[in-house]
Protein backbone atom coordinates (compact mmCIF):
# COMPACT_ATOMS: atom_id res chain seq x y z
CA UNK A 1 0.00 0.00 0.00
CA UNK A 2 1.08 3.58 -0.60
CA UNK A 3 1.85 5.50 2.59
CA UNK A 4 0.36 8.99 2.64
CA UNK A 5 3.06 11.65 2.79
CA UNK A 6 3.08 13.46 6.14
CA UNK A 7 4.60 16.80 7.14
CA UNK A 8 4.61 18.04 10.71
CA UNK A 9 5.60 21.52 11.83
CA UNK A 10 7.00 21.74 15.36
CA UNK A 11 6.98 25.40 16.40
CA UNK A 12 8.69 24.54 19.71
CA UNK A 13 8.71 27.46 22.19
CA UNK A 14 8.28 30.06 19.47
CA UNK A 15 5.46 32.35 18.45
CA UNK A 16 3.08 35.10 19.42
CA UNK A 17 -0.59 35.53 18.64
CA UNK A 18 0.31 37.60 15.61
CA UNK A 19 3.01 35.29 14.28
CA UNK A 20 0.79 32.22 14.68
CA UNK A 21 -1.97 34.01 12.77
CA UNK A 22 0.51 34.91 10.03
CA UNK A 23 1.77 31.33 9.68
CA UNK A 24 -1.75 29.91 9.55
CA UNK A 25 -2.87 32.59 7.07
CA UNK A 26 0.00 31.55 4.82
CA UNK A 27 -1.09 27.92 4.95
CA UNK A 28 -4.71 28.82 4.34
CA UNK A 29 -3.79 30.78 1.21
CA UNK A 30 -1.14 28.40 -0.16
CA UNK A 31 -1.61 25.85 -2.92
CA UNK A 32 -0.82 22.67 -1.02
CA UNK A 33 -0.49 19.11 -2.28
CA UNK A 34 -3.84 17.54 -1.38
CA UNK A 35 -2.17 14.13 -0.96
CA UNK A 36 -0.14 15.29 2.05
CA UNK A 37 -1.29 15.10 5.67
CA UNK A 38 -0.18 18.24 7.50
CA UNK A 39 -0.03 18.73 11.28
CA UNK A 40 1.26 21.87 13.00
CA UNK A 41 2.32 21.98 16.66
CA UNK A 42 2.24 25.47 18.17
CA UNK A 43 2.94 26.04 21.88
CA UNK A 44 0.06 24.79 24.03
CA UNK A 45 -1.17 28.29 24.83
CA UNK A 46 -1.80 28.84 21.09
CA UNK A 47 -3.44 25.52 20.19
CA UNK A 48 -6.94 26.94 20.23
CA UNK A 49 -5.86 30.05 18.31
CA UNK A 50 -4.32 27.93 15.56
CA UNK A 51 -7.44 25.77 15.39
CA UNK A 52 -9.72 28.77 15.11
CA UNK A 53 -7.60 30.38 12.38
CA UNK A 54 -7.15 27.25 10.23
CA UNK A 55 -9.51 27.14 7.26
CA UNK A 56 -7.62 24.76 4.99
CA UNK A 57 -9.03 21.19 4.99
CA UNK A 58 -6.50 18.49 5.80
CA UNK A 59 -4.42 20.46 8.30
CA UNK A 60 -4.63 19.57 11.98
CA UNK A 61 -3.01 20.89 15.13
CA UNK A 62 -0.86 18.92 17.53
CA UNK A 63 0.32 19.35 21.09
CA UNK A 64 4.06 19.22 21.72
CA UNK A 65 3.71 17.00 24.79
CA UNK A 66 1.14 15.19 26.92
CA UNK A 67 1.25 13.42 30.29
CA UNK A 68 0.61 9.76 31.07
CA UNK A 69 -1.87 10.28 33.90
CA UNK A 70 -5.61 10.94 33.46
CA UNK A 71 -5.79 13.97 35.79
CA UNK A 72 -4.62 15.17 39.18
CA UNK A 73 -1.89 17.12 40.95
CA UNK A 74 0.57 17.38 38.05
CA UNK A 75 1.27 21.08 37.82
CA UNK A 76 2.03 22.29 34.33
CA UNK A 77 1.04 19.08 32.57
CA UNK A 78 -1.77 18.47 30.05
CA UNK A 79 -3.80 15.27 29.93
CA UNK A 80 -4.87 13.23 26.93
CA UNK A 81 -8.52 13.79 27.80
CA UNK A 82 -7.95 17.56 27.90
CA UNK A 83 -6.46 17.42 24.39
CA UNK A 84 -9.45 15.44 23.15
CA UNK A 85 -11.84 17.81 24.91
CA UNK A 86 -10.16 20.65 23.02
CA UNK A 87 -10.37 18.89 19.66
CA UNK A 88 -6.64 18.18 19.49
CA UNK A 89 -5.99 14.74 18.01
CA UNK A 90 -2.18 14.71 17.79
CA UNK A 91 0.83 15.10 20.05
CA UNK A 92 4.59 14.98 19.58
CA UNK A 93 6.39 12.70 22.05
CA UNK A 94 10.01 11.73 22.59
CA UNK A 95 11.54 14.75 20.88
CA UNK A 96 15.26 14.87 21.62
CA UNK A 97 14.85 18.17 23.46
CA UNK A 98 12.46 16.47 25.87
CA UNK A 99 14.85 13.53 26.22
CA UNK A 100 18.08 15.48 26.63
CA UNK A 101 16.97 18.68 28.38
CA UNK A 102 14.19 17.28 30.55
CA UNK A 103 15.48 13.77 31.12
CA UNK A 104 12.64 11.78 29.59
CA UNK A 105 13.75 8.15 29.30
CA UNK A 106 12.79 5.68 26.59
CA UNK A 107 10.34 4.12 29.05
CA UNK A 108 8.71 7.44 29.99
CA UNK A 109 8.24 8.30 26.31
CA UNK A 110 6.79 4.85 25.64
CA UNK A 111 4.39 5.17 28.57
CA UNK A 112 3.20 8.57 27.36
CA UNK A 113 2.74 7.20 23.85
CA UNK A 114 0.65 4.26 25.04
CA UNK A 115 -1.50 6.56 27.19
CA UNK A 116 -2.07 8.93 24.26
CA UNK A 117 -2.96 6.16 21.83
CA UNK A 118 -5.34 4.54 24.30
CA UNK A 119 -7.05 7.91 24.73
CA UNK A 120 -7.52 8.42 21.00
CA UNK A 121 -4.65 10.84 20.37
CA UNK A 122 -2.24 10.00 17.56
CA UNK A 123 1.48 10.38 18.19
CA UNK A 124 4.45 11.69 16.27
CA UNK A 125 7.04 9.61 18.12
CA UNK A 126 10.63 10.83 17.83
CA UNK A 127 13.88 8.90 17.97
CA UNK A 128 17.49 9.61 17.10
CA UNK A 129 21.12 9.54 18.10
CA UNK A 130 23.67 12.04 19.39
CA UNK A 131 26.78 13.03 17.45
CA UNK A 132 28.91 10.87 19.73
CA UNK A 133 26.65 7.87 19.13
CA UNK A 134 26.77 8.44 15.37
CA UNK A 135 30.56 8.78 15.32
CA UNK A 136 30.96 5.61 17.39
CA UNK A 137 28.83 3.65 14.92
CA UNK A 138 25.92 3.12 17.29
CA UNK A 139 23.17 4.95 15.39
CA UNK A 140 21.06 1.91 14.55
CA UNK A 141 21.57 0.35 17.98
CA UNK A 142 20.36 3.52 19.70
CA UNK A 143 17.27 3.80 17.51
CA UNK A 144 16.49 0.10 17.96
CA UNK A 145 16.74 0.51 21.75
CA UNK A 146 14.26 3.37 21.61
CA UNK A 147 11.95 1.33 19.36
CA UNK A 148 12.14 -1.68 21.66
CA UNK A 149 10.93 0.38 24.64
CA UNK A 150 8.01 1.61 22.56
CA UNK A 151 7.12 -1.80 21.16
CA UNK A 152 7.04 -3.25 24.68
CA UNK A 153 4.08 -0.95 25.45
CA UNK A 154 2.10 -1.01 22.21
CA UNK A 155 -0.21 -3.63 20.75
CA UNK A 156 0.05 -4.33 17.04
CA UNK A 157 -3.13 -2.34 16.49
CA UNK A 158 -1.76 0.68 18.42
CA UNK A 159 0.83 1.34 15.71
CA UNK A 160 -1.93 2.64 13.42
CA UNK A 161 -1.91 5.79 15.56
CA UNK A 162 1.87 6.27 15.53
CA UNK A 163 4.03 8.14 13.05
CA UNK A 164 7.78 7.73 13.62
CA UNK A 165 10.10 10.71 13.23
CA UNK A 166 13.81 9.92 12.93
CA UNK A 167 15.70 13.01 14.08
CA UNK A 168 19.47 12.78 14.48
CA UNK A 169 20.13 15.02 17.48
CA UNK A 170 23.27 16.45 15.90
CA UNK A 171 21.19 17.77 12.99
CA UNK A 172 18.44 19.52 14.96
CA UNK A 173 18.68 23.29 14.75
CA UNK A 174 22.34 23.11 13.78
CA UNK A 175 21.99 23.60 10.05
CA UNK A 176 23.65 20.20 9.61
CA UNK A 177 21.58 17.65 7.77
CA UNK A 178 22.10 13.95 7.43
CA UNK A 179 22.96 13.09 3.85
CA UNK A 180 20.18 11.54 1.83
CA UNK A 181 22.03 8.24 2.10
CA UNK A 182 22.44 8.49 5.89
CA UNK A 183 18.76 9.31 6.36
CA UNK A 184 17.54 6.52 4.08
CA UNK A 185 19.86 4.02 5.75
CA UNK A 186 18.31 4.65 9.17
CA UNK A 187 14.76 4.78 7.84
CA UNK A 188 15.32 1.42 6.14
CA UNK A 189 16.75 0.00 9.38
CA UNK A 190 13.67 1.18 11.30
CA UNK A 191 11.36 -0.49 8.80
CA UNK A 192 13.36 -3.73 8.95
CA UNK A 193 13.20 -3.64 12.76
CA UNK A 194 9.43 -3.21 12.69
CA UNK A 195 9.13 -6.11 10.27
CA UNK A 196 11.25 -8.38 12.44
CA UNK A 197 9.87 -7.34 15.83
CA UNK A 198 6.27 -6.20 15.29
CA UNK A 199 4.70 -7.31 12.01
CA UNK A 200 4.99 -7.11 8.23
CA UNK A 201 1.88 -4.92 8.10
CA UNK A 202 3.17 -2.44 10.68
CA UNK A 203 6.50 -2.22 8.86
CA UNK A 204 4.74 -1.54 5.57
CA UNK A 205 2.10 0.88 6.86
CA UNK A 206 3.97 2.97 9.44
CA UNK A 207 5.12 6.32 8.14
CA UNK A 208 8.70 7.26 8.99
CA UNK A 209 9.55 10.97 8.83
CA UNK A 210 12.94 12.64 8.69
CA UNK A 211 13.63 15.62 10.93
CA UNK A 212 16.77 17.64 11.45
CA UNK A 213 17.27 21.01 9.75
CA UNK A 214 14.89 20.15 6.90
CA UNK A 215 14.39 23.16 4.62
CA UNK A 216 13.08 24.18 1.24
CA UNK A 217 16.39 23.34 -0.45
CA UNK A 218 17.03 19.79 0.79
CA UNK A 219 13.49 18.47 1.14
CA UNK A 220 12.95 17.32 -2.46
CA UNK A 221 16.00 15.06 -2.55
CA UNK A 222 15.08 13.54 0.82
CA UNK A 223 11.47 13.01 -0.25
CA UNK A 224 12.56 10.83 -3.18
CA UNK A 225 13.86 8.06 -0.90
CA UNK A 226 11.59 5.02 -0.66
CA UNK A 227 11.54 4.84 3.15
CA UNK A 228 11.21 8.58 3.84
CA UNK A 229 7.49 9.28 4.15
CA UNK A 230 7.63 12.96 5.05
CA UNK A 231 9.20 15.37 7.51
CA UNK A 232 9.00 16.75 11.01
CA UNK A 233 10.12 20.34 10.54
CA UNK A 234 11.42 22.68 13.22
CA UNK A 235 12.61 26.19 12.42
CA UNK A 236 11.55 26.10 8.78
CA UNK A 237 7.92 25.51 9.82
CA UNK A 238 7.89 29.13 11.04
CA UNK A 239 8.87 30.41 7.58
CA UNK A 240 7.19 30.61 4.16
CA UNK A 241 9.41 27.75 2.91
CA UNK A 242 7.25 25.37 5.00
CA UNK A 243 4.89 25.37 2.00
CA UNK A 244 7.72 24.14 -0.24
CA UNK A 245 8.45 21.33 2.21
CA UNK A 246 4.78 20.30 2.27
CA UNK A 247 4.83 20.19 -1.54
CA UNK A 248 8.20 18.41 -1.77
CA UNK A 249 6.65 15.11 -2.85
CA UNK A 250 5.03 16.59 -5.98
Amino acid sequence: MARKFFVGGNFKMNGTKESIKTIVKGLNEAQLDSNVEVVIAPPAIYLHLAQSELKKPGIEVSAQNVYDKPNGAYTGEISVSQLKDSGVNWTILGHSERRTLLGETDEVVASKTKFAVDGGVSVIWCCGESLQERESGNTVAVVERQLAALAAKLSTDDWKKVVIAYEPIWAIGTGKVATVEQAQEVHEAIRKWLKANVSDAVAEETRILYGGSVNGKNCKDLAKEKDIDGFLVGGASLKPEFVDIINSNL
